[in-house]
């Protein structure tokens, strides 16, 4: 039963992704307003497809350009995070090369940056910043990795350098990139508690061949993932680059950690700044 599921799956996939890869490219080409929105709604679809029941707390900023930091579990993290905002992400420059999901990649607009030598740093930051400069909104994984769903590994500050991009502020003058934390958590597994054993059959990471480990994924069943939008930060305001990792890391921490252990809400904000006109206090809410 869970094979034919699976087969299910696939063909469902392949058939809509068929016909979705020419329309996004027509898309792309054009210039068509859809072509920020398609991809969010190919992924809702393949969100409920893959039986991935996802519970948001907070709320992403839109609007303006913002640099979203998360922790990296699964190759269903690009899909969970498409599925609840239309955004793009910070990639390594292999996956460019590799067949299939390079082009899924490329049409959702990925930046991919060279992460093996020094001086492509500037380049990824000038490049995130363009994008971000228009509006976008890119997700980067600053671990650096995927983990086994059981903890958030350190971030490399290195791999942030575009949070000390300078922006317009609508004013005339300019302002620190908006960078918000999120945290990522894989829950449940057909609606009961996931125990530690079973997260590594939707986390990727090691030394995991792709495919085999998609197609476990997909015979296992329907998972229940918690996605927290943590309040936004800046350089400016906690201090530089390598204070904004550490706070960041800290607050995906703990977002994750309470999502594992069952605990419901916003993870309670350690030190909130007070409010500004500019930057009013935020009180998320389970959405």
């Amino acid at each position: 039963m869970q094979t034919l599921r699976a087969y299910g799956i696939v063909a469902v996939f392949l058939a809509v992704t068929i016909l979705g890869i020419p329309y996004q490219s027509a898309a792309l080409r054009f210039g068509w307003k859809s072509a920020r929105r398609f991809p969010n709604q190919y992924h809702r679809f393949m969100a409920k497809l893959f039986g991935i029941r996802i519970a948001t707390i907070g709320t992403p900023v839109m609007g303006e350009g913002v640099l979203i930091v998360a922790n990296h579990t699964s190759w269903l993290d690009i899909v969970i995070f498409s599925a609840v905002a239309q955004l793009s992400f910070v990639a390594k420059a292999e996956v460019a090369t590799w067949p299939f999901f390079s082009t899924l990649a490329k049409l959702q607009r990925t930046v991919f940056v060279e992460r093996t030598r020094r001086t492509a740093t500037g380049e990824a930051r000038d490049q995130i910043r363009e994008r971000l400069l228009a509006g976008d909104t890119l997700v980067l994984f600053p671990e650096g990795t995927s983990s086994d769903g059981n903890c958030v590994l350190p971030f490399k500050s290195a791999l942030m350098g575009a949070v000390e991009a300078r922006v317009a502020d609508g004013r005339g003058g300019t302002r620190a990139v908006k960078v918000q934390p999120v945290s990522t958590a894989y829950v449940g597994l057909y609606g009961m508690p996931m125990g530690r054993e079973n997260r590594p059959l939707f986390a990727w990471y090691g030394d995991m061949e792709l495919v085999p480990h998609l197609w476990e994924a997909l015979k296992t069943g329907p998972i229940d993932v918690v996605v927290e939008f943590h309040p936004p930060l800046d350089v400016d305001a906690v201090g530089g680059r390598k204070a904004l990792a550490g706070k960041a890391e800290a607050m995906i921490r703990r977002g994750q950690a309470r999502a594992l252990a069952g605990l419901h809400g916003p993870t309670p904000v350690e030190n909130p700044a007070p409010a500004t006109a500019d930057a009013p206090a935020l009180a998320p809410a389970v959405a």
